[in-house]
């Protein structure tokens, strides 16, 4: 019999998306097979799955812990902004349409249908579904819309475990005070209690549990609390997270000084992670112009919006120092969004990106390329070809590499296509690379060989350092589950899903 529960936050950033991790890796070690959901998700960073549909970076991650194969299924609705107030649609995989927040609410019945007939599939497949919530079920103002936090656990019928976030203070007052504003309903769902994020003596934490519980256990509410979780660092790709990486990453030191072009659009920032992982390189995120010329490598990231990316670029002067910077023999990458940005021109003749049809390239490639009404998304496995001299990337000849592409763009021009196929998809040259391929740095062979061609031409002597980062990111699930075993009541959490 298929079981479920639900991890709901009391906001945004309180670790529900990892605490989802944790349960699902659990439920798989225990030789249960689990999927992860969340029906909605808004988020820049996005992935393809084996049939080409989008779906969230964290239920890849989630997915990745139960030990599955992602699949959009397991996220069917996921917006991506645009601008403030206007974001891309993407039911069951496919962009819909573009959006804003009153006419997407407007249409919450299509919404919960899609969202109930996606969980149907994990029902029918998986003996155990987590769901995860989005922001926090007391946004009283959107119950009637909801179909993410307890919208989503009525449509299915989901015990609820609440999660709070002690580490931004408030965490007993954050708790009661979700529980207070649901309804009689609403509230009955909810199971237990997890306190995340903890740092410091837990004796000290104990008597307000104690007054916590025994005040929502007197209003005759079935409630346990399951624990408290300290705070560990693990690496594991987390949503919302770019400015702590910023933070985190400027302190590292080594021998390659890697800067990732900071931009207002930016999707899929984790293509970088694994790079912060390589004892040599230290990884930084530059917000303007000031923060470059010390570097190796200078990487383009993808955009959700190039042209407008590209625009601010060349406000803020950031644009002009790149290009001194590669003429000075600095080594420039672009992926995705910022493979187009290298080339000469970018075109948009249906006005997919904006009002702009035209905007001029770095112009580092003879490139041009056309935003077309298709969307591109799919998984590649590629081999490259076999005469690399005289580029970046020497050295990787017939190398496998493996992605995926999500794009709206098709690039065409004069450069070399490295990657064997009629697709236009990796060029390189000299010091400059570009690639529609999201994920290429998680292909150790060919990230090892392309360092040590910078350490090279720095004057330093290659690594033979041998690094999976699959086999990484397993250790670190591991771990995660390990700190939920070991600070959690898990036969508690059994139970409450076999209620």
């Amino acid at each position: 019999m298929h079981k479920k529960i639900m991890v709901q936050g009391t906001g945004s950033s309180v670790g529900k998306s990892l605490i989802v991790a944790g349960l699902c890796r659990i439920f798989a070690q225990d030789g249960f097979r689990v999927s992860p959901f969340k029906s909605q998700n808004m988020a820049l960073n996005s992935y393809v799955d084996i049939e080409g549909l989008e779906l969230g970076r964290a239920q890849v991650v989630q997915a990745e812990s139960a030990m599955e194969i992602p699949r959009a299924f397991m996220n069917p609705i996921l917006l991506k902004p645009n601008s403030d107030n206007n974001s891309q649609l993407i039911i069951e995989g496919k962009p819909l349409k573009n959006t804003s927040a009153k006419d997407y609410f407007s249409n919450s019945k299509f919404l919960k249908d899609v969202a109930l007939r996606n969980y149907k599939k994990i029902e029918e497949n998986f003996d155990i579904g987590v769901l995860e919530g989005g922001g926090s079920p007391a946004e009283i103002n959107l119950r009637e819309y909801d179909c993410v936090n307890m919208g989503m656990a009525e449509l299915v019928d989901a015990p609820v475990i609440l999660v709070g976030n002690i580490e931004i203070g408030g965490v007993f007052a954050s708790l009661y005070g979700t529980i207070a504003l649901l309804d009689e309903k609403d509230r009955k769902r909810i199971k237990g209690l997890i306190i995340n994020k903890f740092r410091g003596d837990l004796e000290l934490l104990k008597p307000g549990i104690d007054m916590l519980m025994k005040k929502l256990n007197s209003e005759g509410l079935d409630i346990k609390f399951l624990g408290v979780v300290p705070y560990e660092k693990l690496e594991i790709e987390e949503e919302d997270t770019l400015a702590k990486k910023v933070n985190e990453y400027t302190k590292k030191v080594g021998d390659i000084k890697i800067s990732v072009i900071r931009t207002d659009k930016m999707s899929n920032y984790t293509d970088f992670d694994v790079l912060n992982q390589y004892p040599d390189v230290a990884l930084n995120y530059v917000f303007n112009k000031e923060e470059l010329g010390e570097e190796d490598i200078i990487i383009l990231p993808g955009s959700k919006n190039t042209i407008s990316d590209l625009e601010k670029l060349k406000e803020n002067g950031i644009y002009d120092k790149i290009k001194e910077l590669y003429s000075k023999g600095v080594t420039v990458v672009g992926i995705c969004g910022g493979f187009q940005m290298l080339g000469k021109e970018i075109e948009d003749p249906y006005h997919i990106e904006g009002e702009k049809e035209k905007i001029e390239g770095f112009g580092f490639l003879d490139t041009v390329t056309t935003m077309e009404k298709l969307k591109c998304t799919q998984q590649v496995e590629k081999v490259l070809c076999e005469n690399l001299k005289e580029t970046i990337i020497d050295g990787c000849e017939n190398l496998k590499v493996i992605g995926y592409e999500i794009h709206q763009g098709v690039t065409r021009g004069k450069e070399k296509n490295i990657a064997l196929g009629e697709e236009f998809i990796f060029v390189a040259k000299e010091n400059i690379f570009g690639t529609y391929i999201h994920g290429i740095f998680d292909n150790e062979k060919f990230t090892r060989r392309f360092l040590n061609n910078i350490r090279i031409k720095k004057g330093l002597s290659p690594l033979d350092d041998s690094f999976s980062f699959k086999e990484f990111k397993e250790n670190e699930y591991n771990k995660l589950a390990k700190l939920l075993r070991d600070n959690l009541d898990i036969e508690e959490i059994y139970r409450i899903m076999s209620e």
